[in-house]
């Protein structure tokens, strides 16, 4: 074993942050620290009753258990384009422009794999969700970040975009909602991506799993006139019906695109559990009751976020939308790193940094909504 080297692709990515940091935290939390995490977008409130009901019913039958459809059963493929008819006004072929996929995180690394040769470019949002960097890495790929500024209202700069050199670019990633700053997009802002793909040959990626949580103004950028010519959309039932763990969210594009991404997902998977599909399909059904009682409840949080925000001198912007608080440091603080790691080795709460979703979050931090009011109260009481 002495000799046995990784592959060179390694030397271009790292531990995901959020796998290192929550061993950090288990280990404080084994040495009797009771350490409260606000850092993880990850949803404490469960499906509605009806998806689970779905679920416990169909995994009772005994004809069930065995290998799905790569390409997902009917029920899932429409009941996603019903979806996206009643929420979003887009029209979606369930037969050849819906792709379900084992989340949508894994819907990264298809569409790279399907678009993406060695030494071909991609752009990448700084800030940004970090995968986008490192599945780019990991293709080999080169990536050109493009910057997102407050002052700009973190939407891209296409006037910076235009001086870039775009030859070798296939692949541009843009996230809106926005994370991790929760900026919301505009029709406005869509229709000048879509444009700009077809300018320059560029396959627009929006990934779009944050538009349910605290947002009036559902988009989705397949509503722009011809954009299934050049765009491809990832969404997920993760955030959205708080069904994270189930790994289930969609791809939305044109037959040709579906096609090529299907090619790669097609020998890396082998479909879904279908009682986990047929419940999927029940809650993509849910009223709009449900997800405004959801709602409810991450907008009391967010009111908590806000004193914890304030507490610690940040200034946020209240038209953000999505489960996330992203906040300004004060000048006092050299930079984000510094005041989560103050906040965590002395008061045992820990507050995601900014620097990880790129240089340009480096004097911002960012809380998850996803605490029950207690626990935030509870931080409250701490850093007061």
């Amino acid at each position: 074993m002495i000799n046995i080297q990784p592959a060179n692709r390694l030397s271009s990515v790292s531990e995901y942050y959020f796998s290192q940091k929550l061993r950090e935290i288990a280990k404080m939390r084994e040495e009797g620290k009771d350490v409260l995490n606000l850092g993880i977008g990850n949803p404490d409130l469960p499906p509605s009753v009806e998806t689970i009901e779905t679920l416990s019913t169909e995994a009772r039958k005994p004809d069930v258990h065995g290998y799905q459809s790569y390409i997902g059963i009917p029920e899932l493929r429409n009941g996603f384009a019903e979806w996206y008819k009643k929420w979003y006004k887009v029209e979606l072929n369930p037969t050849t422009e819906v792709q379900p996929l084992i989340g949508s995180k894994e819907g990264i690394l298809h569409i790279t794999l399907a678009f993406v040769n060695p030494g071909d470019a991609v752009l990448v949002p700084n800030p940004g969700y970090p995968t986008y960097q490192s599945v780019s890495n990991l293709a080999e790929a080169k990536t050109i970040k493009y910057d997102l500024d407050e002052k700009n209202n973190w939407l891209p700069d296409f006037e910076a975009l235009e001086k870039t050199d775009l030859s070798k670019v296939k692949l541009m990633w843009v996230n809106y909602p926005n994370m991790p700053t929760g900026a919301n997009a505009t029709m406005e802002l869509f229709e000048k991506l879509v444009a700009f793909g077809k300018k320059h040959n560029i396959v627009i990626c929006n990934d779009n799993p944050y538009s349910f949580i605290l947002n009036d103004k559902k988009l989705s950028i397949l509503a722009v006139d011809g954009a299934k010519d050049i765009c491809i959309e990832l969404n997920s039932m993760s955030k959205s019906h708080n069904m994270a763990g189930w790994r289930i969210a969609l791809l939305a594009g044109n037959e040709q695109f579906v096609k090529w991404v299907l090619s790669v997902k097609s020998n890396v998977d082998s479909g879904m559990f279908r009682p986990m599909m047929i419940a999927a399909a029940k809650a993509l059904q849910n009223p709009k009751e449900w997800h405004d009682e959801m709602n409810t409840i991450y907008a009391k949080r967010r009111e908590l976020a806000y004193q914890i925000m304030d507490i610690l001198e940040c200034k946020y912007d209240k038209n953000q939308v999505g489960m996330f608080i992203w906040a300004k440091i004060p000048d006092k603080w050299k930079d984000a790193g510094e005041i989560a790691d103050k906040v965590l080795y002395d008061k045992n709460v820990f507050i995601t940094p900014g620097f990880i979703f790129g240089s340009n979050g480096n004097r911002y931090l960012r809380i998850s909504l996803c605490s029950p009011e207690s626990m935030l109260k509870e931080v409250i009481k701490r850093l007061s």
